[in-house]
């Protein structure tokens, strides 16, 4: 392990003395990737580097055990050394964990209301509100692309795209299928009913990733069905895509260009082609393998939000961890949820490590 960490240390270092190529500003994609591969190696190299200062303090001490009148100084430091080399270890191992291409990148999302009808659409809207929540308190940016409305105020579905460091990262264990159990509006006997929502997460694209061929798309434009009074009447601003070889179909009609919502449109399509081609590949690659923590199946119930006991159980943790206060999350706290998400994930692909 000692061996990897000093190359990632030299590439590290190689990277930054491109960053100071004044060249390198010429090429806005070059200083984009450079930029990400340093900011990836930069929390590896600061704990390798630590764990390196607390060697050499054990070294030190080490040879300062043989005076009598350091050797008590010389145990301390001695213990204090050993017990900092191994928790640092223990973080190396975890940052050298396999990382996810994507996590870097922004986020797009699309809820539909599922089973429940009216009921399914109005949890559809409060996730919305939770993941609005969640995007402004992360200081991320949120930008709707479509929303289909019910007719009592629910989503039957509504897309939206999340800018922001590490987006992709922490909503992708968002993934699923979310339950509720609660007495919906439309409900006059107080019984509680089970309804859900899915939620899909996708990374998205940047346009060197994906290339699609014009010929293959079929654009139309439309009258958007939103608010916007005599503009959405008289102009056909939105737009929707379909991509003719996978019958893939994308709306935009959010914005009042029509050049805006054929930019985001595109945008997209080619994160949907992106996932689909990287969903081949991860199913061949991994055809028999157990599903891991957040591998982002969409047909399972990730989670269950339990109105009246005031609870949200994710089924993906074990033991007291699993279960969260309700109205915390639905006005965005997921922090607390996510982390012990990230934990599970990092245990499973550290035993997976060690089986290997």
């Amino acid at each position: 392990m000692q061996d990897k960490l000093r190359k990632l240390e030299e590439l590290f270092e190689e990277k930054q003395t491109q960053l100071a190529d004044p060249a390198v500003y010429a090429d806005p994609a070059l200083l984009k990737k450079l930029n990400r591969e340093v900011k990836d190696l930069e929390p590896i190299v600061a704990c390798w580097r630590e764990y390196c200062r607390a060697e050499n303090t054990v070294r030190e001490a080490e040879e300062l055990l043989s005076d009598p009148e350091l050797k008590e100084m010389a145990q301390e430091e001695l213990r204090s050394g050993k017990e900092q080399m191994a928790a640092l270890k223990e973080q190396l191992t975890v940052l050298l964990l396999p990382k996810d291409p994507n996590d870097s990148k922004n986020v797009i999302m699309e809820i539909r209301g599922g089973v429940g009808g009216e009921e399914g659409s109005l949890f559809a809207a409060d996730l919305f509100r939770m993941y609005s929540i969640y995007a402004e308190n992360r200081r991320w940016k949120l930008e709707i692309v479509n929303r289909s409305e019910s007719e009592m105020g629910g989503c039957k579905e509504v897309s939206f795209v999340i800018e922001g460091e590490g987006a992709y990262s922490r909503l992708k264990f968002e993934a699923g299928t979310h339950r509720v159990q609660r007495v919906p509006e439309t409900e006059s006997s107080g019984r509680i009913h089970t309804s859900a929502a899915t939620v899909a997460v996708l990374p998205e694209a940047e346009d060197v990733e994906f290339d699609i061929n014009p010929a293959d798309l079929q654009v139309d434009t439309f009258r958007s069905s939103g608010a916007g009074g005599q503009h959405v009447n008289k102009t056909e601003s939105a737009i929707r895509i379909t991509h003719l070889p996978t019958g893939v179909v994308v709306e935009c009609q959010d914005e009042r260009s029509q050049h805006k919502n054929r930019d985001r449109a595109m945008k997209i399509l080619r994160s949907k082609l992106y996932e689909a081609e990287q969903e081949k590949q991860r199913m061949a690659m991994a055809a028999e393998r157990k599903s891991q923590v957040g591998s982002g199946d969409r047909s399972e119930r990730i989670r269950t939000y339990n109105y009246p006991q005031n609870r949200v159980t994710d089924h993906r943790l074990t033991g007291e961890e699993k279960n969260f206060p309700l109205a915390n999350v639905m006005n965005g706290g997921l922090d607390a949820m996510i982390d012990a998400l990230v934990t599970a994930d990092q245990a499973e692909k550290l035993r997976e490590a060690g089986e290997a």
